[in-house]
C-alpha cells in the first residue's frame, strides 16, 4: 500500500475546488495531493513512515500565485542596485536625499563602475519633478549613472551614461519612446518607454550574480506563500533552470515571451517541469504615473503646461497591433497584452475582437494586464470577448493618492482596479504585484481589494471592494485558470500539485484591516517544504 508522505491534521483547509468546500486535513503522496478530508478519515491513512503534522488549528491554502511580475528582478535589485523608493516603501522624500542613497552604493564600486538605482517617485519628492543629468553630474562626473522610475518604464541618465550610449541634442527621437529634452533641445537625462537606450550599455551580471538575484528573489517570494510566478516579460530558462537543478530555485514559473513579429507564431514552446513558455507579451501603452500610459482624456494635471491635453500615447498604431495579435492568436497562442490606460484598452478590444472575428477560437483566455482605468462600456466588451484581465489593484495602495490627485482626478482615480464591477459581470480575473513595481505580498493584494485604502490611509472607490474569499481566489485558482494551470495547481483536491501556504489565521475570519499582516508559516512546493517560521506546530 502506498501510504502518504505526510498528513497534516487539525487545521482549517480552504479547498477553493467547486464546492467551495473546508476540510480539516490533507495528505500528500510525493509532490501530489493525496486525500482531502476530516483529520479523523486521514489519520487512517497513514503509514509507519507518514509525518503527521498537528496544524493546531491554522489555516491551509492553495500556494499563491503571482499572476504578473518580472522574476527574479527583485533580488538583483536587492543585490546589485540602490534602493530609491519613497514612502510607504522607503525613505526617500528629496532629490538630495537621493543623491546620497547612490553615493553610498557607488562607494563600494570601482570608479569607472555603472551607478544604478531603481524606485524613484517624482510625486513624492520634495521637488514634485524628475532628478536631472546635472544634478547626477554633480555628484558622479566619472560614474555612469541610470536610474529607474518607480513604473519601471523610464529613467534618467547622467551625461556619462548619455555620452557612452551616444546620446546628444542632435540624436533622432526613437520610433518609440522619447527622449526628453530642455528648452535648447539639449536632453535632460530623462528617456520615458525604451529605457535600452541606455541600458543597452549597462554590462550584464556575470552568471554568478544574475543566479545570486535568482537566489535572493526566490526567498523573498517563498516567504509569502507564493508557488507560482509568471515571468510577464520572459528571460532565457537556462539560468532558471540551473538554478532549479542546483536547489536554489523552488518556484514554478511561466515565462511568457516578448512579441517578435519574425517568429512569434513559429516559436516552439518549452517545458523543463520548473520554467515553461506560454502566450507571447505585448505593450500598447507604458505608466499612469509615469505619464505614458495612454488615455481616453487629458491628464489631471498635465505633464507639461505647454500641452494642457496631452493624454499619453500608444505604442503601436491600432492596426499594427491588430495584425499583432492576429499572428499570435492565429498560431494559438494565448495574447498577453499591457494596457494601463483606457485608450489603449479599446485598442486591444479591437484587436482582440478583430482577430476572434477573422478566425473564432473559444476559450483563448487572451489577456489585458494591468487594466487600471478600465471602463464599464469596456468590461462588458472584455465579456462578450471571453477576455481575462489580471488587475495590478496594489495601485490602490501605493500610488492612489497621485492618482486622485495628480494624474486622473477624483472620478477617474476611484474606479482603477474596478474589483466589483468584473465580478458582477461573470469575469474571471486575477490580481498582481507587478514586482518589483511593488513588492510580492500575495496578501497585501487580497488587503487592498477588500478595503481600498490608500497609502494616507483613505478610501478610494470603496463601492468597488470585493470579499476576502473573492481575492483569494483571484491570487489562487483564477489566477491557475488563467494561465491554464487549473488541472493542477489553484485549489487543494486530490491529484493536484502539492503546493500549500499555511498561515497562522484564517483571512476569511480575520480583522480586514490585519489581512496583510497575517503571518506566512510555511510555504509547501511539490510537497517539500521550501520556508518555515520556527513556530509552526510539528511533531508525529
Amino acid at each position: 500500500m502506498a501510504y502518504p508522505n505526510q498528513i497534516y491534521i487539525n487545521g482549517t483547509v480552504l479547498t477553493f475546488n467547486s464546492e467551495e468546500a473546508t476540510a480539516s486535513a490533507v495528505a500528500i503522496k510525493e509532490d501530489r495531493i493525496a486525500a482531502v478530508g476530516s483529520t479523523e478519515e486521514l489519520l487512517g491513512l497513514a503509514g509507519p513512515a507518514t509525518e503527521i503534522i498537528d496544524l493546531q488549528g491554522k489555516t491551509v491554502l492553495p500556494g499563491f500565485y503571482e499572476a504578473h511580475g518580472h522574476f527574479p528582478l527583485s533580488g538583483i535589485l536587492e543585490a546589485y542596485s540602490a534602493q530609491l523608493w519613497s514612502p510607504p516603501r522607503g525613505s526617500i522624500r528629496s532629490i538630495p536625499e537621493l543623491l546620497t542613497v547612490l553615493q553610498d552604493k557607488a562607494a563600494k564600486l570601482p570608479s569607472d563602475s555603472w551607478v544604478t538605482g531603481f524606485g524613484y517617485d517624482p510625486s513624492k519628492l520634495e521637488e514634485n519633478r524628475h532628478p536631472s543629468r546635472y544634478e547626477l553630474d554633480q555628484v558622479f562626473p566619472e560614474h555612469p549613472v541610470w536610474i529607474t522610475h518607480n513604473s519601471g518604464h523610464m529613467g534618467v541618465a547622467n551625461s556619462k551614461a548619455l555620452e557612452l550610449a551616444g546620446i546628444t541634442k542632435d540624436s533622432p527621437d526613437p520610433a518609440i519612446g522619447i527622449i526628453v529634452r530642455d528648452g535648447e533641445g539639449e536632453p535632460t537625462g530623462l528617456i520615458q518607454e525604451n529605457e535600452n537606450l541606455i541600458q543597452a550599455f549597462i554590462p550584464p551580471l556575470s552568471s554568478e550574480q544574475f543566479t545570486e538575484g535568482i537566489r535572493v528573489a526566490n526567498q523573498t517570494y517563498v516567504s509569502q506563500g507564493i508557488t507560482s510566478a509568471l515571468i510577464a516579460v520572459g528571460i532565457e530558462p537556462e539560468p532558471l533552470v540551473d538554478a532549479h537543478s542546483r536547489g536554489l530555485l523552488d518556484l514554478r514559473l511561466i515565462n511568457v515571451p516578448l512579441f517578435q513579429p519574425e517568429h512569434a507564431s513559429l516559436q516552439a514552446p518549452y517545458d523543463y517541469g520548473s520554467v515553461k513558455s506560454q502566450g507571447a507579451k505585448l505593450f500598447q501603452d507604458g505608466s499612469i504615473q509615469g505619464y505614458t500610459g495612454w488615455l481616453s482624456n487629458p491628464y489631471h494635471v498635465p505633464f507639461s503646461e505647454d500641452d494642457p491635453l496631452y493624454r499619453g500615447f500608444p505604442m503601436l498604431e491600432r492596426e499594427e497591433l491588430a495584425q499583432a495579435v492576429f499572428a499570435i492568436h492565429s498560431a494559438g497562442k494565448q495574447v498577453v497584452i499591457h494596457a494601463n490606460g483606457d485608450a489603449a484598452i479599446d485598442d486591444v478590444l479591437y484587436a482582440i475582437g478583430e482577430a476572434q472575428r477573422r478566425r473564432p477560437r473559444p476559450d483563448a483566455r487572451h489577456r489585458i494586464e494591468h487594466a487600471q482605468s478600465v471602463r464599464e462600456d469596456q468590461l462588458d466588451r472584455i465579456k462578450e470577448l471571453g477576455i481575462t484581465p489580471s488587475f495590478f489593484n496594489d495601485h490602490v495602495y501605493y500610488f492612489g493618492d497621485a492618482h486622485r490627485d495628480i494624474y486622473l482626478g477624483e472620478d477617474r482615480a476611484r474606479r482603477i482596479s474596478p474589483l466589483r464591477s468584473a465580478l458582477e459581470r461573470g469575469i474571471r480575473f486575477s490580481l498582481h504585484n507587478d514586482t518589483p513595481i511593488t513588492p510580492p505580498s500575495p496578501l497585501h493584494l487580497v488587503s487592498v481589494a477588500v478595503n481600498r485604502l490608500t497609502a494616507s490611509g483613505r478610501e478610494l472607490g470603496p463601492e468597488y471592494r470585493i470579499t476576502p474569499y473573492q481575492a483569494l481566489r483571484a491570487i489562487t485558482i483564477d489566477a491557475a485558470w488563467q494561465a491554464f494551470e487549473e488541472k493542477d495547481k489553484g485549489s487543494i483536491e486530490a491529484g493536484k500539485l502539492a503546493d500549500l501556504v499555511i498561515l497562522a489565521d484564517n483571512p476569511l475570519t480575520s480583522d480586514p484591516l490585519e489581512l496583510h499582516n497575517i503571518p506566512v508559516l510555511q510555504t509547501i512546493i511539490g510537497g517539500r517544504r521550501v520556508y518555515e517560521q520556527e513556530d509552526i506546530y510539528t511533531g508525529n
